[in-house]
């Protein structure tokens, strides 16, 4: 990650994770600078400090998915984000609970199209890993071969020699019978099915 003596700005933050560079030192810079001032919202709302550090670890991995993937661009501040995840994430989590919200102590003004984002994030998130759940019951082979394929964009000439086959072919059928087992998983949901069909364009 990129720094200036010892700042580190936004973009520095944006640029290391658009670029794939190692992200733990990314995601100790967040922890050191960001958690104990956010985390503080869940404490002062009904949370712990294990509910501060669980919500705070999702709010990281939801914020990284949504700049890897373009959505969010620097528009707000980083802090600012993450508060508006870290809000949703936590008043879901109380839902969940059945419990009720006494007292939300706000530290930044809502910003609109910050909490737009952050929605379309969370459930983007939340799609992919019904997604995973769903193709780990499928084996270990489909599960592979559908990574190497949609995830990695790994060509079937590349597959088939990876996965150990004798040729691309016997790799294009297994695709086909790992396809086919998912769509009649899929079948039983149709709100799954549409995000199968949001994020595997290509199936």
């Amino acid at each position: 990650m990129k720094k200036a003596g010892n700042q580190v700005s936004d973009q520095d933050i944006i640029d290391s994770i658009r670029n794939k560079e190692k992200i733990e030192p990314t995601v100790h810079y967040l922890y050191v600078n960001y958690y104990d001032s956010l985390a503080s919202y869940i404490r002062s709302n009904n949370g712990n400090d294990q509910d501060a550090e669980d919500i705070f670890q999702e709010s990281i991995v939801v914020f990284i998915e949504a700049v890897s993937q373009g959505k969010f661009r620097g528009d707000s501040k980083i802090k600012t984000f993450l508060y508006a995840i870290m809000r949703n994430l936590w008043l879901n989590e109380l839902k969940r609970r059945n419990r009720t919200l006494h007292r939300e102590t706000r530290y930044y003004d809502e910003n609109p199209k910050v909490q737009e984002s952050v929605q379309v994030s969370l459930r983007e998130t939340e799609a992919k890993q019904q997604i995973a759940s769903l193709v780990a019951q499928l084996g270990n082979n489909c599960k592979k071969i559908l990574n190497l394929f949609y995830y990695q964009d790994m060509p079937m000439k590349e597959i088939y020699q990876e996965m150990g086959y004798e040729n691309e072919q016997i790799a294009r059928n297994m695709k086909y019978k790992c396809m086919k087992k998912m769509h009649a998983l899929l079948d039983a949901n149709e709100e799954m099915k549409q995000h199968f069909k949001n994020l595997f364009v290509n199936g």
